[in-house]
């Protein structure tokens, strides 16, 4: 009798320990998401999302108990240095176009959700009135805020696999490594804080660049998987789901609730 008490004790807390890892497991699997372009009226090409579709999705994210963390936040919580809400999502943005200052900001401050810029150094305008891009000083202005973190998208968002094609294999390393290098030391010096975590130009990567990117002081990089982040994959190459303003809300609530998940 005894015996079987004790056998059927051992199988209880075998599974309420299967039931914890399962739901830790849920807990750290969180989305990344990455936006490029905004515009109030409409979309003017793939990368484009309008200000009402974004509004919309921020909208859906508080309504259905989501919480948007700092993209650091995450980056600790994948070493296993810090907690997060079980419903967490990340957003990004990649490039640095001037809409992301005009017309995205003011609905990240009023909805006051943590967004990660990933710039590359020479697409930034030095003119106040320029068109295209945004300029220091308007990034300067978003790191007052406290709700937006810059980090790198290399110098100048070259495309690897061509490079690699172009060159010889010591220019390609050097050219890589330069890339790496100098993007994270302009941006360290004009904006003052530590730059450490890294966006694959065009979503290219693999073991070479992997490395090479860690050797230059990464301690993260984020891709175009279209997955969920998870501490099973390697820092250096987590995933991010591209969001389109086709997306709306139907696919964005997929994406973001993991039923599009491969």
């Amino acid at each position: 009798m005894n015996h079987l008490i004790v056998r059927l004790i051992l199988s209880l807390f075998l599974l309420l320990n299967i039931s914890c890892i399962v739901a830790n497991d849920h807990q750290v699997r969180v989305p990344v998401l990455v936006y490029h372009k905004f515009d109030p009226e409409v979309a003017k090409d793939d990368m484009t999302v309008t200000t009402k579709v974004f509004e919309e999705q921020l909208r859906w994210l508080k309504g259905n108990g989501y919480t948007v963390i700092p993209l650091r936040a995450l980056v600790n919580y994948l070493q296993g240095k810090e907690s997060i809400p079980p419903k967490s999502v990340v957003i990004t943005v990649d490039d640095g176009h001037k809409s992301l200052y005009t017309y995205m900001a003011p609905l990240v401050l009023k909805y006051r959700v943590p967004v990660t810029l990933f710039i590359y150094p020479t697409g930034i305008s030095s003119k106040p009135k320029a068109e295209r891009n945004i300029t220091w000083q308007q990034l300067r202005k978003l790191q007052k805020t406290r709700l937006f973190d810059v980090q790198s998208h290399t110098l100048w968002h070259p495309n690897f696999n061509v490079e690699k094609r172009k060159l010889s294999k010591d220019d390609y390393q050097k050219f890589v490594r330069h890339q790496l290098k100098d993007s994270k030391e302009i941006l360290e010096e004009k904006l003052g804080y530590k730059v450490d975590v890294l966006a694959w130009p065009y979503g290219v990567f693999n073991p070479e660049l992997e490395n090479w990117a860690q050797q230059e002081g990464y301690i993260a990089a984020f891709t175009i998987a279209r997955k969920y982040t998870h501490p099973s994959y390697p820092l250096i190459r987590q995933p991010r789901y591209l969001i389109l303003d086709t997306d709306g809300i139907k696919n964005f609530a997929a994406i973001v609730n993991g039923s599009l998940e491969n």
